[in-house]
C-alpha cells in the first residue's frame, strides 16, 4: 500500500512542476520554504510526499516537489509576501497554511508538520501494489513487488528469475551479478534452511519488496562476496481481527499445490499474529551428456516428491510510547522424497554398459526463536535495541545406490544425520546527533555449530587400489564470531555521506574425528563509505565501497563424500580459506515525469578465491573428483540498467539489463585452466490495463551465452504470459499465468575439460499457474507501529 502511495504521489509531483512551469514569472524570486514532513501516529518520516507552493492571490502553482527519505523538502525561488503551502499524500488528509515569507530573510521553516491518516481514503487501497517499481537507495536496490511479480510464480524462488541482476538456475540455486556467494535474509534474517528450499517454502503473494544489498555498508554482516537479497514480507498492524489466504495450482509434467494463510489480531498493547504456508508437489528433471571421443552418452532422470510446510507464530507488547518487546518463532518442516537413473551407453561396446538406480530420503526441520526489545529516547530517531536469536536446524537424509552391469561398485546407502544450532545475540545503538547528523553503534556475537554422523554401506577404494567397506565419519564444524561496527553520517544542502567499518574475530574448528583436523583465527576489519549527490530532485548520483567475506560453508568444508556415480563423486575441502572481496560501484538515478531510471557500474577485487576444482582420481583414472579449493587473487567487473515507464495510460513495463565479466581459476582434471568470460542478461515486464479489474501480463528474459572453467553455455530464453482479475471490490483477485509458453528454457552446454563433450537438462519451465487471494478483516481501522524493523529490516541497526 505504501508503495502505490508514493508512485501516486511521484507522479503528483512531477504534474504539479509542470504546471508551475507555467506560472508568471516574477524577478524577486529569491525565497525558501523548508521543512519535514511526519506521520501524525507513527511519528515516522514520509518520504515523496508532495509539497505545493500557491500564489495566494489567484491559487495559481508556483511551484512544487516532493520530500526526501528523511521527509525533509525544500522549495525554492518563491516571491516574497503571503502563500498558500500544501502537503499531499494518498491515504492522508491534506495540509493548508498560509506562509508570509519576509522580504529581509527571505527564509521560512515550518519545522515538523504532521499529517493524519485520511481513513476512508484508505479503505478503498489494496494492499499489494498494482505493479512493481525499481528505487535506489543510499546501499541497496528496492523492488517494490507489485501483482505484476507475484502473478508470475507461487513462490520466491519462481519469481526471483524476474528480478535485476539475480538468476535462478535448474537446480534453484540463486546468484547475482553471476556469483552464487549471495546470502539470502527473511525479513532482516538469516536462517538455517537450505536457500533452494526456503525459496520455495514463501509464497510470492507474501512478499512485499525485495532488496538487492550488492554493496551493504559496515551495520551489515559482511558476508556473500556479491551481496544480501533480503525478502521482505506483508505484516499487518491494523486494529482488529485481518487476515488473508492464498491458494495457488501449477500444473506441469505434474501438479504441485501451495497455499498460505496470514492471521492478525491487534487490540489495546496487544498485537499477535500468525501464518502457515505449504508446497507440495512433484517435479521432474532430465538431462543427457555424450562424449564424442569414446562415442559414450549419459542420460538423467530424477523425479522428486516434496512437501514443506511454514509457520510463524509471534506477539508485539507495546509496553508504552518508548518501549516495546517482540517474540516470534519460525517452524519449518521439509520432507523430500526422490527416484532417479544414470545410465551409461557405450555406443561402440555395449557390453559396457552400465545403469545406476538412486532412491533419496530428506526429511528436515528448522527452528528459529526470536525475542527484540527496543527502546526509544525522547528525542526521534534515538534508539537501543537488543535482539537474540537461535536456529536450529536437524537434516536426515539417506541415498539408496544400485547398480547394473560390468561394474566394480557393488549396490551401496549413504546416510548422513546433520545438526546444526545458531545464536546470535546483537546491540543496536542510533543517536540523531542533529537533524543532519547520525551516529550507529553495535555490538554482535555469533555462535555456529554442525555435527554431521555419515555411514554407508557401500565400498571404496584405498591406497592401494582395493575396494573396502566405507568407513563411517563424523565431522564436527563449529564458528565463533565476535564483532562490533561504528557508522557515522551527515547530510548537507545536495550531498551526503556516510562511513562507517566493522572490526571482526573469528575462530573455526574443523574435526573428522582422528583422521583429520583444522583450525583458523583470524581479525579483520571491513569498512565502508558511501556518498550521494542529489543535484536536483530528479537527479541522483552515488558511489560506495565496501569490504566483504565469503567464509567457506558447510557444504564446501564437509570432506564427507555428497553424492557419487560411476564417473564422478563430491567432497568438500575442509582446509578452505576465507575470500575477500574489495567492491567499488557507481549508481545513477533519474526520475522521469511517468518512470524512472537507474544505471550503475561495479568492480570487485577478490583475494583467495574460492572455487570448484575438478581433479582426475588417482586410484581410477576414468573417474573425477569434484571439490573445492582456494586460487589466486582475481576480478571482475559489470553494469546494469533497470527502469519503469508508462508510455501511455493502459501500459506500463519494467525492464533490466545487465553485464558482467570475471575471470575465473581453477582445476580441470590436471590443468590449471583460466576463463575469461563477459555475460549479460535482459529482462522485460509488461502491464496492460484492460479493465479496473482486468490487467494483462507479458514478461521476456534472455540470458546470454555464458562461460565456466568446465561449461561454454549456450544462450538460455523464455516467455510468461498472464492475467490477473480482481473482485470483491479489490479484496480478492484470480491469477492465470503460463509460464515459458514456448518451452525454450534449458540449460545446454559445449565442452573440452576434462573430455570433449556436450549436453543438455531440462526441468518443468513450461507450466500454468491459477492463484486465488483474499483478504478480509477490520482493514477501515488506521494503522498502528509494528517496530521499524517490519518495515524497513532493521535499517537503523545491524542485520542478523
Amino acid at each position: 500500500m505504501k508503495h502505490v502511495f508514493t508512485w501516486c504521489a511521484l507522479l503528483i509531483s512531477y504534474a504539479l512542476t509542470a504546471q508551475a512551469s507555467t506560472a508568471p514569472v516574477s524577478f524577486s524570486r529569491s525565497g525558501i520554504i523548508t521543512g519535514k514532513v511526519i506521520d501524525e501516529g507513527l511519528q515516522e518520516p514520509i518520504p515523496y510526499a508532495s509539497v505545493v507552493a500557491r500564489s495566494a492571490k489567484d491559487n495559481e502553482i508556483l511551484t512544487g516537489g516532493i520530500t526526501r527519505d528523511d521527509g525533509t523538502f525544500e522549495l525554492k525561488g518563491l516571491p516574497d509576501g503571503q502563500l498558500i503551502f500544501e502537503v499531499q499524500y494518498i491515504g492522508y488528509k491534506t495540509y493548508h497554511k498560509q506562509v508570509n515569507i519576509p522580504s529581509d530573510s527571505h527564509k521560512v521553516n515550518l519545522g515538523t508538520i504532521s499529517l493524519e491518516e485520511n481513513v476512508a481514503e484508505l479503505e478503498g487501497v489494496d494492499v499489494v501494489a498494482e505493479r512493481s517499481t525499481i528505487e535506489q537507495k543510499i546501499d541497496r536496490k528496492v523492488i517494490n513487488v507489485g501483482k505484476d511479480l507475484t502473478t508470475t510464480g507461487a513462490t520466491a524462488s519462481e519469481i526471483m528469475n524476474n528480478l535485476p541482476s539475480v538468476n535462478v538456475d535448474q537446480d534453484g540455486n540463486l546468484s547475482l551479478r553471476g556469483n552464487q556467494n549471495v546470502r539470502v535474509m527473511v525479513d532482516g534474517k538469516l536462517s538455517n534452511v537450505p536457500v533452494a528450499q526456503l525459496l520455495k517454502q514463501i509464497p510470492s503473494t507474501s512478499i512485499k519488496k525485495i532488496e538487492l544489498i550488492t554493496n551493504p555498508s559496515a551495520k551489515y554482516n559482511p558476508e556473500g562476496m556479491s551481496g544480501i537479497i533480503n525478502i521482505v514480507l506483508h505484516k499487518n498492524a491494523n486494529i482488529g481481527f485481518n487476515g488473508n489466504v492464498n491458494l495457488g495450482l501449477t500444473e506441469a509434467e505434474d501438479a504441485k499445490f501451495n497455499s498460505s494463510v496470514d492471521l492478525n489480531y491487534r487490540n489495546g498493547k496487544f498485537n499477535v499474529y500468525g501464518s502457515y504456508g505449504n508446497n507440495i508437489g512433484k517435479y521432474n528433471n532430465k538431462g543427457r551428456l555424450f562424449r564424442s571421443e569414446e562415442n559414450l552418452e549419459q542420460k538423467f532422470s530424477f523425479r522428486n516428491n516434496n512437501k514443506s510446510h511454514l509457520y510463524k507464530v509471534g506477539m508485539d507488547f507495546y509496553l508504552n510510547d518508548k518501549n516495546t518487546i517482540s517474540v516470534f518463532t519460525n517452524q519449518n518442516t521439509f520432507d523430500g522424497k526422490g527416484a532417479g537413473g544414470t545410465n551409461i551407453f557405450y555406443h561402440d561396446d555395449e557390453a559396457r554398459n552400465l545403469f545406476q538406480s538412486m532412491n533419496d530420503h530428506n526429511s528436515n526441520h528448522s527452528q528459529q526463536y526470536n525475542f527484540d526489545y527496543k527502546l526509544d529516547f525522547a528525542r526521534e530517531g534515538h534508539n537501543i535495541e537488543l535482539e537474540v536469536d537461535h536456529n536450529r536446524f536437524s537434516d536426515d537424509g539417506s541415498i539408496d545406490n544400485r547398480f547394473r552391469g560390468p561394474s566394480q561398485f557393488p549396490d551401496y546407502v549413504d546416510n548422513t544425520d546433520t545438526k546444526r544450532e545458531q545464536t546470535t545475540i546483537n546491540l543496536d545503538y542510533v543517536n540523531p546527533l542533529s537533524e543532519k547528523t547520525k551516529l550507529e553503534l553495535g555490538a554482535e556475537a555469533r555462535i555456529f555449530e554442525t555435527n554431521l554422523d555419515f555411514n554407508s554401506t557401500g565400498m571404496s577404494f584405498n591406497a592401494e587400489g582395493d575396494l573396502i567397506p566405507t568407513p563411517s565419519t563424523a565431522f564436527d564444524y563449529g564458528m565463533d564470531i565476535y564483532s562490533a561496527y561504528a557508522t557515522f553520517g551527515q547530510n548537507f544542502d545536495k550531498w551526503s555521506y556516510q562511513v562507517g567499518a566493522r572490526v571482526e574475530n573469528v575462530e573455526v574448528k574443523a574435526d573428522t574425528n582422528t583422521v583429520r583436523a583444522f583450525t583458523d583465527k583470524y581479525t579483520q576489519l571491513y569498512p565502508s563509505a558511501y556518498v550521494t549527490y542529489s543535484p536536483s530532485e530528479k537527479n541522483q548520483y552515488q558511489v560506495s565501497f565496501s569490504r566483504r567475506v565469503d567464509r567457506p560453508g558447510i557444504g564446501q568444508v564437509n570432506p564427507i563424500r555428497k553424492w557419487s556415480t560411476p564417473l564422478i563423486s563430491e567432497f568438500g575441502n575442509e582446509s578452505l580459506e576465507p575470500q575477500f572481496t574489495n567492491s567499488v560501484e557507481a549508481n545513477y538515478t533519474r526520475r522521469l515525469k511517468e518512470g524512472s531510471i537507474t544505471a550503475g557500474v561495479f568492480y570487485r577485487r577478490i583475494e583467495d578465491e574460492i572455487n570448484h576444482a575438478l581433479y582426475v582420481d588417482p586410484l581410477d583414472e576414468s573417474r573425477l573428483i569434484l571439490t573445492y579449493d582456494n586460487f589466486d587473487d582475481n576480478s571482475s567487473y559489470g553494469l546494469e540498467i533497470s527502469g519503469n515507464y508508462k508510455p501511455v495510460k493502459w501500459w506500463n513495463f519494467n525492464t533490466s539489463f545487465d553485464l558482467f565479466s570475471q575471470t575465473q581459476k581453477g582445476y580441470v582434471g590436471t590443468e590449471y585452466v583460466e576463463v575469461d568470460n563477459t555475460a549479460y542478461n535482459f529482462r522485460m515486464n509488461n502491464n496492460f490495463t484492460v479493465t479496473k479489474k482486468l490487467t494483462l501480463s507479458l514478461f521476456g528474459f534472455y540470458r546470454g551465452r555464458n562461460k565456466s572453467l568446465q561449461f561454454d553455455a549456450k544462450p538460455m530464453y523464455f516467455v510468461n504470459t498472464g492475467a490477473r482479475y480482481a473482485f470483491a471490490d479489490g479484496k480478492g483477485t484470480v491469477s492465470l499465468n503460463v509460464n515459458d509458453i514456448f518451452n525454450t528454457m534449458r540449460f545446454a552446454f559445449d565442452s573440452e575439460r576434462p573430455f570433449v563433450q556436450n549436453g543438455k537438462f531440462t526441468w518443468e519451465s513450461n507450466s500454468v499457474y491459477l492463484g486465488l487471494s483474499y483478504r478480509f478483516g477490520s482493514g477501515k481501522n488506521r494503522q498502528v507501529q509494528r517496530k521499524n524493523r517490519d518495515d524497513n529490516t532493521k535499517e537503523d541497526g545491524g542485520i542478523m
